[in-house]
């Protein structure tokens, strides 16, 4: 019998702040990832299911890569390089602005071992000089031959279409993994919290380490249909407190404000957030935090 749909997992890998959580919602059509100008958002791996014409493709949104110094870093890098594991294609995404700097060449490096297919995709060419992506395509090239380059702009969508059209022709024929309206495989706990440490780092992502997340104390479904939220914001010191708390409470109220109504659109009815601010120096070596965000525990 002949299958006249396709799926398939296509990784989205690439250094940190490439753009990679953009282009999974862009490719989606809406948020399912977390964004963010502070390097290593991304923590875990995530799955954005994006749906064009007869294929589901499963965007496997992974942390950025980068050189790990502590438990947590070696745990998100971990978690992209499984995420790109035993994948039909692997897109590569750099800032073409950027270019070959920092971990990229290594990256690349690494990905010349894989066997699996490979995609370059130059992301922010709005905000770069034009005359110089052919040379970067060029020399990234001659680094690993890619087997496509594209050239797109995540954030305001130039090329992205294109891009989706050309990466579903790629996949094989097969059933679908996930029923047509679902878009992600994160769990609604699990984003709920995520949208909350979307807002830190937004609201305070110069102020605040990075070493900061979210845990979900309790979850309490209402009669009148609405959900009661509880989470902690677990930090590491003292003295940061008061960067969370802001001048009266002023700034956990509009953190709060701001990922209260994020998770009651994705929701799509009332939610009532509780926040409330946990000092543990030790939470990056705490295995049941690793848990909760789907990160290995690793030595």
């Amino acid at each position: 019998m002949t299958i006249d749909t396709r799926c398939g997992s296509i990784a989205i890998v690439g250094a940190p702040n490439a753009g990679k959580s953009t282009l999974v919602n862009a490719l989606v059509g809406q948020k399912v990832a977390i964004v963010s100008p502070k390097v290593q958002t991304t923590r875990q791996r995530l799955v954005g299911i994006a749906v064009h014409e007869n294929t589901q493709m499963l965007l496997v949104d992974t942390p950025g890569i980068f050189s790990p110094r502590r438990r947590l870093d070696r745990a998100m890098v971990k978690a992209a390089w499984d995420g790109a594991a035993d994948a039909d294609l692997i897109c590569l995404v750099i800032d073409a602005k950027a270019g070959l700097k920092g971990e990229v060449p290594a990256i690349i490096e690494s990905l010349a071992q894989r066997r699996e297919r490979k995609i370059l995709i130059l992301n922010k060419v709005d905000i770069c000089v034009k005359e110089r992506l052919l040379d970067l395509a060029t020399r990234c090239n001659d680094l690993l031959p890619f087997e496509e380059i594209f050239f797109i702009s995540a954030s305001t969508g130039d090329g992205v279409d294109g891009l989706k059209a050309a990466l579903a022709a790629k996949l094989p024929a097969s059933p679908w993994h996930y029923p047509e309206d679902q878009l992600s495989d994160a769990t609604t706990r699990l984003m709920a919290a995520e949208l909350t440490r979307e807002q830190l780092y937004l609201q305070l992502h110069a102020e605040l380490p990075y070493a900061a997340t979210i845990e979900t104390e309790k979850w309490e479904e209402r009669r009148d249909g609405s959900v009661a939220i509880h989470q902690q914001i677990v930090i590491e010191r003292d003295s940061q407190k008061a960067i969370v708390l802001g001048k009266g409470g002023s700034r956990i109220k509009e953190i709060g404000a701001a990922a209260r109504a994020s998770i009651a659109d994705l929701m799509g009815r009332k939610v009532h957030l509780f926040l409330h601010i946990k000092v543990r120096p030790d939470w990056g070596d705490d295995r049941s935090l690793y848990n909760a965000v789907g990160l290995d525990f690793v030595d």
